[in-house]
């Protein structure tokens, strides 16, 4: 008698091959490259991963995309470690990743060369939005942990290279949850109170995952929106973070920043006693070398002052000839006379305006009188 057949419906063969997949294989790792990447609005990130003869999808939900520090694209090679199991709905086998790590090199440095090359294409880096420091800062902000060695260095440093300045400690959580948040609170918090003159910016050395928070893109654009000139000085001198290329001035150590960040008083003294002998032997220098320039130009001036007067005198003489021979009192010289009538001495210009009896007066070239018409002729 033949055994009756076992039917199986589609779901129940795709939950027995589920099964089979998770109970045997399980979680594993898995190299290959990226292809196909998508990005929904959910947060969930699909892509298919591939070699030269074989593909498989996978998944990362969004909670496991928010640990990712690097940019996935198609292309990028891979090692993921992932959960096999079956999308029951579509009937297809994919990986479910936990973790994803760059192949060849480590996750974050990646994100670092990533981030610095998109940042630097936009020009966050570029020598033309550096702000100078200033000479003689009154009030220096400090953006570091409150504890430590990096503090007590600087500020040892500081005091020794010159007083009269004050300094601004804005406590941070350097590395870990909520340090670049409380970095980018800091710099927005000088900025606003806008009495600071320079921000160092400072960390001890470290691991590339102690320094991250300095590698963060929210620290890089506040550092570049500020207004206030920053000096990066994270790690040693061998480290560098994102926050050195896109601050105003990277110092090497923080030690190094507080040296840069004011001048030493001596040298300053010093200079300034140097400029003053530079100053002294240049007037030495200037007054013989010019005391004979000065005599000729004193002696040309008044050369030129007396040439110049003569020619004007000479000028205003011919004026006042001019002025004279227009001048009617002149003509009295020539013999002749003028007449006015008394008592108001309107000039007379014509006889018949004349009375017998009338004083007049005669003015002459010396001299005037006073007389009696006694006759009038008014026929010349």
């Amino acid at each position: 008698m033949l055994k009756e057949k076992q039917i199986l419906k589609v779901s129940e063969l795709t939950k027995d091959i589920k099964l089979i997949l998770e109970n045997t294989l399980g979680v594993v790792w898995v190299e290959g490259e990226i292809s196909n990447l998508r990005k929904p609005s959910s947060g969930h990130i699909y892509f298919t991963l591939k070699d030269a003869f074989s593909q498989i999808r996978c998944v990362v939900f969004r909670q496991q995309s928010l640990g990712i520090k690097f940019q996935l694209k198609d292309g990028l090679k891979v090692v993921v470690f992932a959960r096999l199991s079956v999308y029951e709905q579509g009937g297809i086998y994919q990986l479910y990743i936990n973790l994803i790590e760059p192949r060849g090199k480590g996750s974050l440095q990646l994100a670092f060369e990533q981030l610095k090359e998109r940042l630097s294409k936009e020009g966050l880096f570029d020598a033309e939005h550096k702000k100078p420091l200033p000479f003689l800062p009154k009030i220096i902000g400090i953006i570091t942990s409150p504890t430590g060695a990096v503090i007590r260095d600087m500020i040892y440093v500081l005091e020794k290279r010159f007083e009269n300045f004050v300094v601004t400690i804005y406590p941070v959580r350097v590395q870990g949850k909520g340090a670049k948040e409380e970095i980018v609170e800091a710099i927005e918090y000088f900025n606003t109170n806008k009495d600071t003159d320079v921000i160092i910016l400072g960390r001890g050395g470290g691991s590339i995952e102690d320094l991250w928070a300095f590698n963060e893109e929210a620290v890089a654009r506040a550092i570049f929106k500020s207004q206030i000139p920053i000096i990066s000085a994270v790690g040693h001198e061998t480290d560098y973070t994102i926050a050195d290329f896109v601050s105003d001035v990277r110092a090497s150590t923080p030690s190094r920043a507080a040296e840069l960040v004011i001048p030493q008083k001596r040298d300053l003294y010093q200079r300034i006693r140097d400029c003053m002998l530079q100053l002294n032997r240049s007037l030495k220098d200037f007054i013989p070398q010019h005391q004979q320039r000065l005599d000729d130009l004193i002696d040309s001036l008044k050369r030129n002052l007396g040439l110049v007067l003569k020619e004007k005198r000479k000028q205003f003489e011919l004026e006042i000839a001019k002025f004279q021979a227009l001048n009617p009192l002149s003509i009295l010289s020539r013999g002749y006379s003028i007449t006015s009538g008394l008592p108001d001495y309107d000039i007379l210009k014509d006889a018949k305006f004349l009375k017998v009896g009338q004083c007049i007066n005669t003015r002459l070239h010396k001299g005037s009188f006073s007389s009696i018409v006694e006759r009038i002729d008014d026929e010349v």
